[in-house]
């Protein structure tokens, strides 16, 4: 039975290895090592060049890696696919993929912190420009396009706005112009949207999140689809060569151990999720607090996140409470729920963004991301939903006492 002919769950957990273990070893082995031997000088040249795929240095291929990268190949239908060692650097080397000095842009302000300043101060100095609009404003967006744009850039729902643009009408401005649509695709796992059937060219995501199974280990992967030829070579001939960045062995290992549960622990964090949602929700009516779901059916993003996403929303929801001092002593009160940042984790997980996440950011800047003193994030686990929901109130009275 091919790969190709079986679902995604199945490929995960019986992809095959590019070359049969010694020991029969059912999960890829661990490659840790830095070189690998050639038989003769014509192999070497040809795994340098690039005319065979033989590992040649572990800092660009290695064997435990490539396997993890086969699969999501295998899983996305994608033409490249570079894992690397965080999010934040699959989303660096993708931005720096199109753009160079001179090039624009064009993006939201409802962005991820660090992405946001990567955008707005570290690529500035290089002399790329970005543009911050509203991308549900579809002629907003038409405007701030030219001739220097080099993609679109968004979260396909924004962390911790929980904002969800229109893929397929960002995907034919960006492409009327000639360029891709990036999206970051981390708060909705790929294998359950075809974002490349809405017109993402290029996908990112923190492989630390849904796909390590429980926070096992730090990654980002940079899914490309092939419709702009040359970004997948330059990512892996250019950026990764000379910048680093890959993936470590071990992580790749554990990831790749991780997709094999994601569809199982997915299906109850997301439903977990929900249960909270709406547990809160309708205790809004009772206590002055903002539940903010795209799966609650009155969430002004619900009709283009279930268009979008097949009826799955995801794991993270916020929680507005009056005052940021009522948001600490809820952050206090908790006891189940863990006080860190992350998403996706096995356990619920609060944080306050503005004075955390967002800490360094200064408050008017905050204010134009819509990033609220009164905010708190949450990522719901695996716990059992009952208790979660408990823990919460309890905390929601704390606070407000």
């Amino acid at each position: 039975m091919s790969e190709k002919s079986i679902k995604g769950s199945t490929a995960a957990i019986h992809a095959a290895m590019p070359r049969k273990d010694a020991y029969g070893a059912l999960a890829m082995p661990v490659y840790h090592c830095c070189a690998y031997e050639f038989p003769d000088h014509k192999s070497m040249i040809d795994s340098f060049t690039g005319v065979s795929d033989d590992p040649d240095y572990s800092r660009v291929t290695n064997p435990t890696v490539i396997h993890f990268e086969n699969i999501i190949k295998t899983l996305t239908g994608a033409s490249e696919v570079v894992a690397f060692t965080s999010g934040m650097a699959a989303i660096s080397a993708a931005i720096m993929a199109v753009a160079s000095a001179g090039c624009r842009i064009v993006t939201s302000r409802h962005l991820f912190g660090n992405t946001y300043l990567l955008l707005t101060s570290t690529l500035a100095r290089f002399g790329v420009e970005t543009v911050l609009v509203d991308l549900t404003d579809l002629d907003a967006v038409r405007a701030a396009v030219n001739d220097r744009t080099a993609c679109i850039y968004l979260e396909t729902v924004t962390n911790p706005q929980m904002e969800v643009a229109d893929l397929r009408a960002l995907a034919d401005i960006a492409h009327a112009a000639g360029v891709p649509l990036i999206a970051d695709t981390t708060m909705v796992p790929f294998i359950f949207t075809d974002c490349r059937a809405l017109g993402v060219d290029v996908e990112i995501l923190s492989s630390t999140k849904y796909l390590s199974g429980g926070a096992t280990s730090l990654g980002g992967l940079v899914v490309d689809y092939g419709t702009f030829p040359g970004i997948g070579r330059a990512l892996r001939k250019d950026l990764l060569m000379n910048l680093g960045g890959y993936m470590t062995p071990h992580a790749a290992y554990m990831q790749t151990l991780g997709l094999e549960t994601l569809p199982a622990r997915y299906d109850v964090q997301e439903r977990n999720a929900m249960a909270v949602a709406r547990a809160l929700h309708s205790m809004s009516g009772q206590y002055p607090i903002e539940v903010c779901y795209p799966g609650l059916e009155d969430n002004k993003y619900h009709e283009v996140a279930t268009r979008q996403f097949g009826g799955h929303y995801g794991a993270m929801l916020t929680l507005s409470l009056p005052s940021e001092e009522a948001c600490y002593r809820f952050i206090d009160a908790l006891q189940l729920v863990r006080r860190a940042t992350n998403l996706f984790d096995n356990r619920t997980l609060a944080i306050h963004p503005a004075s955390t996440i967002f800490g360094t950011i200064d408050a008017a800047t905050r204010r134009q991301m819509d990033v609220s003193d009164r905010l708190i994030r949450l990522s719901i686990g695996l716990e059992d939903a009952d208790d979660v929901i408990a823990d919460l109130t309890r905390a929601i009275r704390a606070a407000l006492a």
